[in-house]
């Protein structure tokens, strides 16, 4: 058990250096090439220096391994990732979350069928935890829509502000950029400065949108768009349309208070059986095993897994209202 245990780890440790040295040998390669080619285009009296042909169009890297960049550039997918880990504020690259989630499943798959045999069993548990890291990068775009969300009331009243005492719009998103705190002021300022790089209003704010896809940002891009287009009074507008946003976020926090008692039991219903499951393996192994070494244990851990997945999205559906 002692020599299984350590070929384990040893495994692990083995997957988890190569990776991390990929990721640091690609980024630092493409950092010294970067460089070169900007000292060399700096040179004094360098003949080759107006040889070289500086690209300074956005170039996202999908991954610090070369031959894996490379691949996912073609597929349409690793684009959506990407999109995926900006909007959680993630430094990942795609690549990074792809081999993340491909070592949690082979670890995972490992360990379960080195004690259970079973490879069907084996292989759901390593989907779940393949899964992990997309799940962790959905909580925390989940979390940083929430902080915009709360703090662009703000943003809103900070912009009328401004244009109540004289500054222009573009002054007044500058000011947002500078006063709020992120998430709002970075999201702000990307919008500011593809304004200033010549994209129009519209372009700039329907990029806003696609990045932070909330209900009450479209709400204030569209009143603002309508306004720009139809004329008015754009203060008064954007001062209703941070009381309608305050308002509906009231509203969401009510809901959350009147649904936390069926969502904590959603969560205890969820967590009981795996836990009570794993402190009856605890106390005796040899009972709970007979759930994967018998075919009837077998069928009967998949007809729960199916049950409590069943359960625990009906629960959700009921607890989970849209505003």
């Amino acid at each position: 058990m002692a020599v299984i245990l350590m070929l384990v780890f040893l495994g692990v440790f083995a997957i988890t250096a190569g990776l991390a040295y990929a990721f640091s040998h690609g980024s630092a390669r493409r950092s010294k090439r970067v460089a070169a080619v900007l000292e060399s285009a700096l040179a004094n009296g360098n003949e080759k220096a107006a040889e070289i042909n500086l690209d300074f169009r956005k170039n996202d890297l999908l991954s610090a391994v070369p031959w894996l960049n490379r691949r996912l550039i073609k597929l349409d997918l690793a684009e959506r990732l990407q999109a995926f880990l900006a909007q959680a504020g993630l430094k990942w690259t795609t690549g990074k979350l792809i081999l993340l989630s491909l070592a949690a499943l082979a670890g995972a798959f490992y360990l379960v069928h080195l004690r259970t045999g079973s490879v069907i069993f084996s292989l759901l548990c390593g989907l779940a935890a393949g899964a992990a890291p997309f799940g962790y990068v959905a909580f925390k775009r989940q979390q940083r829509f929430a902080k915009f969300e709360k703090g662009l009331p703000d943003a809103l009243d900070l912009i009328v502000s401004a244009l109540r005492v004289g500054h222009s719009f573009s002054a007044a998103l500058s000011l947002v950029t500078r006063e709020c705190p992120d998430p709002v002021a970075s999201e702000f300022r990307t919008c500011f400065e593809e304004q200033n790089f010549g994209l129009e209003l519209r372009g700039a704010f329907e990029n806003l949108v696609s990045r932070v896809p909330i209900q009450d940002l479209r709400i204030a891009v569209t009143a603002i768009l309508i306004q720009k287009e139809s004329g008015g009074n754009l203060s008064e507008v954007l001062e209703k349309t941070a009381y309608v946003t305050r308002q509906r976020f009231r509203l969401k926090r009510q809901i959350q208070v009147h649904t936390a008692q069926g969502r904590l039991t959603g969560l205890i219903l969820t967590l009981l059986p795996v836990v009570l499951g794993i402190g009856l393996y605890l106390v005796n192994p040899s009972a709970m095993s007979l759930l994967w070494t018998r075919p009837i244990g077998i069928k009967l851990l998949y007809t729960a897994g199916a049950m409590l997945t069943a359960g625990t999205l009906i629960i959700q559906k009921i607890v989970r209202m849209d505003v």
